[in-house]
């Protein structure tokens, strides 16, 4: 970071300062080189006079062309700011290549900046390095994290964390905060030294302590996930509040989310979404496809999909794949923009491009039906996978179901129960009862009763209506459990209040073997029961 404040001599206060004016004016009218360059100083200052950058860079410059250094270093930060002159890089890079080879440390930090960046001067790492090095050999504590950065990137040195960690050792030791942190990162990833948490915070900590943003939102991070540490919401929010006070955008987020969540807070949608809008306004792209949704599903704010629209592009502009999902459900309804359904495609696709599980999916259904494409089962079938292998469980439902076509791309019965089994184990009601009914009818399986029992009752327990029905008809015939007229009752009438009409005569069937007393027990028993 270049450096700005080089003013270093030492001024009096008060009443004495025009007396002083007018001593350091006549000085500097003589000649004397260094009365020029504190006669700038109190231009710049507005110490004994009216502040006027103009006349420092008068002064400054008079010193500078004497060759003092310390002027022209001061000349080139007024050139780089452009302050009291037009900005102009190239000059600045003169004054301060000036000042540097007579050996001030702040001009060679500068100029090794410059350099870096590729300001004013064609971008050289090397010169970058060595102008850092040479600041840093003076103890320069910004020159050293220079350094000790370029080593941890392999930017114009063979990376080297063990370097790397040297150098921010040496500046953090001095005070300087973002050593400080980058010396916390490096115990916390166990680069170029061994893991340990303990340092990592105490490093994160005495950089914080001294208002560093970056490292307040890792140690709200540590506190937040109990990583390594206890956890403790408290002062998770302490610290992702300093931060965000400072326009730490990920902070913001963060606490919009502890908001949004009442995580340690009570919950409160406006909170949440004043935070948001101030992440978002920074270009979180997170923040903004949060904020998105709010307005898509006028959470906490008035419906808007315009707004809505806004900010997921935003979002999806900068790669945010959620974002891009969204932008596309917006197409594909003609919510906040004319509806285009090959417009949603595309931002579907950027969003299943980048792993998105829902836009994988909604791709291979839209293949799979033709709906704003040609429909094609193999191109579905690929989008399906894609997401069934991540364990998108409706995913691999739907891709068991083509591998069931026998008229599919590619029929083959294990692979489609072998994707009915996945997304059964993962809760898909759907999944559960065609398994339930693979083991009943031994399809592609060896016919097993008791495993059907076992799918079907899972199934059953999510309200499937077909899984109910044929849970009953084994609880009444005894096949894969002990025979019970009173469970087949049970199920026969949950399937029959689910909707599945067939159950009706079964259910007769199986009251009409009941006692009035085990009836009326099965009736109380079925009321209590949700749905």
């Amino acid at each position: 970071m270049t450096k700005y404040s080089p003013n270093e001599a030492d001024a009096n206060n008060g009443s004495t300062y025009t007396a002083e004016f007018l001593r350091v004016k006549g000085l500097a009218e003589r000649g004397v080189a260094n009365a020029q360059h504190s006669l700038g100083f109190m231009y710049f200052n507005g110490q004994g006079v009216a502040q006027s950058y103009e006349l420092a860079v008068v002064w400054y410059r008079q010193a500078a062309q004497s060759g003092l250094e310390h002027a022209q270093y001061n000349l080139g930060v007024m050139y780089q700011k452009g302050q009291g002159v037009e900005q102009n890089y190239q000059e600045a890079a003169a004054w301060y290549q000036l000042a540097a080879e007579q050996g001030y440390a702040a001009a060679q930090y500068n100029l090794g900046w410059l350099y870096a960046k590729g300001q004013g001067l064609d971008a050289d790492t090397q010169k970058a390095m060595y102008w850092f090095s040479k600041a840093a050999d003076q103890g320069d504590a910004g020159a050293q994290n220079n350094l000790g950065m370029m080593y941890d990137t392999g930017k114009g040195v063979p990376q080297d964390f063990k370097q790397a960690i040297a150098w921010y050792r040496k500046a953090a030791e001095q005070g300087y905060p973002r050593a400080q942190f980058n010396l916390g990162l490096r115990y916390d990833n166990g680069q170029g030294v061994p893991q340990d948490v303990g340092q990592a915070m105490s490093w994160y900590r005495k950089a914080a302590d001294q208002g560093y943003a970056p490292a307040q939102f890792n140690l709200a991070l540590r506190f937040d996930k109990g990583d390594g540490i206890a956890q403790d919401s408290q002062k998770a929010i302490l610290w992702y509040r300093r931060a965000a006070e400072q326009d730490h955008a990920s902070s913001q987020f963060n606490l919009g989310l502890i908001y949004d969540n009442g995580q340690g807070v009570p919950r409160d949608e406006q909170k949440a979404l004043d935070w948001y809008r101030k992440a978002a306004e920074q270009g979180h792209a997170a923040a903004q496809n949060n904020l998105g949704l709010r307005y898509d599903h006028g959470q906490g704010v008035a419906q808007d999909y315009e707004q809505a629209q806004f900010w997921y592009r935003k979002a999806a502009e900068q790669g945010f794949p959620g974002a891009q999902y969204h932008l596309g459900m917006l197409y594909d309804a003609g919510h906040g923009v004319v509806q285009d359904h090959q417009e949603a495609i595309f931002w579907y696709r950027k969003a299943a491009d980048q792993g998105h599980l829902r836009a994988q999916f909604d791709l291979g259904l839209r293949y799979e039906t033709g709906r704003g494409v040609p429909r094609d089962d193999r191109k579905a079938m690929a989008w399906y996978r894609r997401a069934a292998e991540q364990d998108y469980a409706a995913a691999q439902y739907n891709l068991g179901l083509l591998f069931d076509k026998d008229d599919g791309p590619q029929p083959d019965c294990a692979q489609a129960n072998g994707w009915y089994a996945k997304a059964a184990e993962q809760g898909h009601a759907l999944a559960q009862f065609t398994l339930g009914l693979r083991y009943d009818n031994g399809q592609g399986l060896a016919q097993d009763y008791a495993q059907a029992h076992h799918w079907y009752l899972k199934a059953a327990g999510q309200g499937h209506a077909r899984a109910q029905f044929n849970l009953g008809l084994m609880f009444m015939v005894g096949q894969g459990v002990r025979a019970d007229i009173a469970q087949a009752w049970m199920w026969l009438a949950m399937a029959e209040r689910s909707g599945y009409a067939a159950a009706g005569r079964y259910l007769k069937n199986a009251a009409a073997r009941m006692d009035s007393s085990q009836l009326a027990q099965a009736r109380e028993r079925l009321e209590l029961l949700p749905g």
